[in-house]
C-alpha cells in the first residue's frame, strides 16, 4: 500500500503519515543496499517525496526521523480556522492568541474542575492561612479531586506531595520556580510530606543525553530546588536513574501500572508510534508510581492508602489520567491534582518558556545585567507604537509579558492592581513597566543564586537519600 501514490493520503493522521514516511524511507534505504533495478528505486524515492510533502501540508513541518509529531490536544476556540486552535501536550504548547492559551476550554476539553471561589476560601478555612497569589491569581487554576485532599485533612487524614522535574539543562529558568514555589507552600500550610521525582531517564530517552550527563542535570537541578528553602525533614528527592535500582515498592508500582496500560492507550495518551523506542513507551507508567505512597516505604511504612496531591502544570495531566484510570485497578487511591497555566516565553505567551531557547527565558544562572537586557530587549509588550499613542489609548496587560511575569512574581496584590490601571491608562509607559519588573526578579534571582551556593553535594545527597521523614505513619 506504501508504495500505490493513488492511495488517499488526506485521510491519514498525522502519527500515520509519519509511519509512512518513516517506512518508506526503511525501504528506499533496503532497495539502495539491495542494488534494485533504478527505476524501482527512482519510484520508491517518488512516493517517499509524495508521503514527505504530505506530512509537511498536514503537520506544518518538514519529517524529521526520530521526531514524531505528538498527539496534541486540540482546543477549538469556537471558530474553524486553523489559527484559531490551541496544542498543549506534554512537551508542546502552541497557541496564536497573543492572550495565551484558553483556560477554560481547556478545562472543558480535559474534563478538569475550576479552582473557583468556594474551593479557595475552603483552602484558606482549613489552613487559617491567606491563600498563595498563585491561587489569588488564578495562576492554579483548574485541580481534580481537591475537594477529597481538603475531607481527608479536615477529618485528621494525611496525604502527601509529589512533583517533579524532567533534569534537560544545567540551568533551570525562572518558569521551573513555579511548580516548586507552590509546593513549599503547600508543604507549609498543610505540614505533610513532599516527595520530588527528577526524570533524568525520561530525558536520556527523548534527548541527546548519556545517562551520566542525565544525572549530572538532575543533582544540579536539585541543587536550585533545595534553594527554594524545603525542610530536609520532610522533603524526599530522587532520581529515577538512582532510586527505581534501590526501592523493590517503586518498581513494583511501575510494573502493576504497565500490566494495566496497553500500546494502544499510550498511542492515543502521548502520540507514541511503532518507531519510537519501547523505553519512550514504558516511561509513563515511571511517572506515574510516585502518585502511590507504597513507591515509598521508607517514607510511608509501606502503607497504600496515602492520598498524593500533585501540583503540576495542565501540560503534564495526561499522564495522571492515564493514572487516575490504572490506580483503582490496583488498589490505589487516585491522586488528586491542581493544574498552573503556563509560564510564558519572554516573545509572549503563544509558547511556554523554554530552556533550550536562551532568549526566551530567564535562568537562574543570569547576572543582574542579563535580566535586565533580557527583558528590555526580547519582553514582549502590550503598549503602543508610539508615546503619544500609549498615553492616549493604554497598554493591553492581557498581552503584555512584563505584567504577566508580575503576576506570578510580585507578592503586593495592591501594587499589582496600581500597575495594571496605570498600564491600562497610559499613565505607565511600557519601558517603566518593565523596569518594575527588572527590580522585582534581580533581587529574587540573586536571592536565590546565594541559597543555591549553600547547597553542598552532601546536602544534595542528605536530600536524595532513601530515609525516614519527619513523619508516623
Amino acid at each position: 500500500m506504501a508504495d500505490n501514490p493513488n492511495c488517499d493520503l488526506k485521510s491519514l493522521s498525522p502519527l500515520q503519515l509519519f509511519q509512512r514516511v518513516t517506512e518508506q524511507g526503511e525501504k528506499v534505504r533496503a532497495l539502495k543496499a539491495g542494488k534494485a533495478p533504478k527505476d524501482e528505486i527512482d519510484a520508491a524515492v517518488r512516493m517517499l517525496l509524495s508521503l514527505k510533502l504530505s506530512y509537511k501540508a498536514a503537520t506544518g513541518q518538514d519529517y524529521q526521523a526520530g521526531l514524531p509529531p505528538k498527539d496534541l490536544v486540540l482546543i477549538n476556540n469556537g471558530t474553524n480556522k486553523e489559527e484559531d486552535e490551541d496544542f498543549v501536550d506534554p512537551w508542546t504548547v502552541q497557541t496564536s492568541n497573543a492572550k495565551g492559551v484558553d483556560y477554560d476550554k481547556l478545562i472543558v476539553r480535559f474534563g478538569s474542575s475550576k479552582i473557583d471561589t468556594d474551593l479557595i476560601n475552603r483552602i484558606e478555612r482549613a489552613t487559617g492561612q491567606k491563600p498563595h497569589r498563585f491561587l489569588r491569581r488564578g495562576i492554579f487554576f483548574s485541580h481534580r479531586d481537591m475537594d477529597q485532599i481538603l475531607d481527608a485533612y479536615e477529618n485528621k487524614k494525611s496525604f502527601y506531595l509529589y512533583t517533579g522535574r524532567g533534569p534537560s539543562s544545567q540551568a533551570m529558568h525562572v518558569g521551573h520556580l513555579i511548580q516548586f514555589i507552590f509546593a513549599k507552600w503547600l508543604q507549609e500550610v498543610f505540614d505533610v510530606p513532599l516527595v520530588i521525582q527528577l526524570t533524568d531517564d525520561e530525558k536520556y530517552l527523548w534527548k541527546d543525553l548519556t545517562t551520566e550527563k542525565a544525572y549530572e542535570y538532575a543533582r544540579e537541578n536539585a541543587k536550585d530546588i533545595i534553594a527554594c528553602g524545603f525542610d530536609i525533614n520532610k522533603t524526599f528527592i530522587f532520581s529515577d536513574l538512582d532510586y527505581l535500582g534501590t526501592s523493590t515498592g517503586f518498581y513494583k508500582n511501575i510494573v502493576k501500572v504497565q500490566k494495566h496500560v496497553t500500546f494502544n492507550q499510550v498511542k492515543g495518551i502521548f502520540g507514541f508510534t511503532d518507531s519510537d523506542c519501547i523505553g519512550k513507551i514504558s516511561f509513563p507508567a515511571i511517572q506515574a508510581a510516585p502518585s502511590f505512597s507504597s513507591s515509598f516505604p521508607q517514607i510511608f511504612n509501606g502503607k497504600e492508602n496515602i492520598q498524593c496531591l500533585i501540583p503540576c502544570a495542565i501540560d503534564q495531566d495526561p499522564y495522571f489520567r492515564m493514572t487516575r484510570d490504572v490506580a483503582p485497578r490496583i488498589g490505589q487511591p487516585k491522586p488528586a491534582l491542581l493544574h498552573s497555566v503556563f509560564f510564558p516565553a519572554l516573545q509572549g505567551a503563544q509558547t511556554k518558556m523554554s530552556a533550550s531557547d536562551p532568549n526566551s527565558s530567564i535562568f537562574l544562572t543570569d547576572t543582574p545585567k542579563q535580566i535586565k537586557t533580557k527583558i528590555n530587549k526580547h519582553a514582549f509588550s502590550g503598549g503602543r507604537d508610539t508615546i503619544e499613542e500609549h498615553r492616549k489609548y493604554g497598554g493591553n496587560c492581557d498581552v503584555d509579558v512584563s505584567f504577566m511575569y508580575l503576576t506570578f512574581f510580585l507578592e503586593d496584590d495592591d501594587r499589582l492592581e496600581q500597575l495594571k490601571q496605570a498600564y491600562t491608562s497610559g499613565e505607565l509607559l511600557t519601558g517603566e513597566l518593565k523596569k518594575v519588573l527588572i527590580e522585582t526578579l534581580q533581587p529574587l534571582i540573586a536571592a536565590h543564586q546565594e541559597r543555591r551556593k549553600q547547597v553542598t553535594d552532601e546536602v544534595v545527597k542528605q536530600f536524595m537519600t532513601p530515609r525516614k521523614l519527619a513523619f508516623e505513619f
